[in-house]
């Protein structure tokens, strides 16, 4: 009885703790949903619900002042192209640094993790004169290239820690059964890293897809501008309006494709490919 009573008790602390973090981890976003569903009048009422209900900040996010379709198109071609291309030369450098024996290996990750520290503001004059000079201000490379240098330590970092704990023993046995390195990479380690790798793509796209600081200094123009850039530059009815009620809706519009995208993943993840190619 005091075995069972303890585990209860343990129990029932783990279950009021995982309701304390998701109520914690879900509030804002709740409250984004709430303040959306406001009619502009009740925007600063502290109502959990709101009494009376309205559409007009949703339909004003896709006003065509907003122009914020576009916003979404420009966000999606961004944090994809960034993922694809960071993941790309993430997964061989990260096989790389773990396959390869040389000298430095353990200073080349710390670098990779310090790059990863580096102030985006510190950077950000620079690369505005620069980009000014090639004419690439109001372009896609300008905020895809700098997202890659800050997306890329992270997915290194990431399918470093991963590959370490792979059965390389898999990859020899390919070898032996007549498999060549590429082969075996292609056949053997990519199916066991994919649940490593579809969730270091989650963190890198939603890391591209919140990215302002950069955005906002190198796409100006409305017509490249992505989501975080577009929802600051929300205006209200008047110049002595702020668009509270606009902005809480557009922050629950580009939030619903970083859900679509994690439940895509997740699947994946689930699926326990890592099981699969040990039995």
């Amino acid at each position: 009885m005091p075995r069972l009573a303890s585990r209860t008790l343990r129990m029932t602390g783990t279950v009021i703790g995982l309701l304390v973090l998701l109520v914690f981890c879900l509030a804002p976003f709740y409250w984004m949903i709430v303040s959306a569903l406001k009619p502009p009048t009740a925007i600063f009422n502290n109502e959990i619900w709101p009494t009376s209900m309205s559409w007009d900040s949703l339909v004003a996010v896709f006003s065509k002042k907003n122009n914020f379709g576009q916003s979404l198109i420009n966000s999606i071609i961004v944090a994809g192209t960034t993922t694809v291309f960071a993941m790309l030369v993430g997964i061989f450098s990260a096989y790389a640094i773990v396959r390869m024996r040389f000298r430095g290996r353990t200073f080349v990750l710390a670098l990779v993790l310090a790059a990863s520290m580096f102030p985006g503001v510190a950077i950000l004059t620079p690369l505005y004169e620069l980009f000014a000079n090639w004419g690439w201000i109001n372009t896609y490379q300008a905020m895809i290239i700098p997202d890659m240098s800050f997306a890329l330590p992270l997915g290194i970092w990431t399918l470093t820690t991963f590959f370490k704990e792979m059965p390389w023993d898999l990859e020899q046995a390919a070898q032996i059964d007549g498999c060549t390195p590429a082969q075996a990479f292609v056949k053997i380690i990519i199916p066991l890293a994919a649940p490593g790798v579809f969730t270091t793509a989650i963190m890198v796209f939603i890391t591209s897809w919140n990215e302002y600081l950069i955005a906002s200094n190198v796409a100006i123009s409305a017509d490249v501008s992505p989501v975080t850039v577009a929802i600051a530059k929300f205006t209200g009815e008047s110049s002595f309006q702020q668009p509270f009620g606009t902005q809480m809706a557009a922050g629950v519009v580009a939030t619903i494709p970083l859900v679509i995208v994690v439940l895509i993943f997740q699947r994946w993840i689930i699926a326990g490919l890592t099981s699969g190619g040990l039995k």
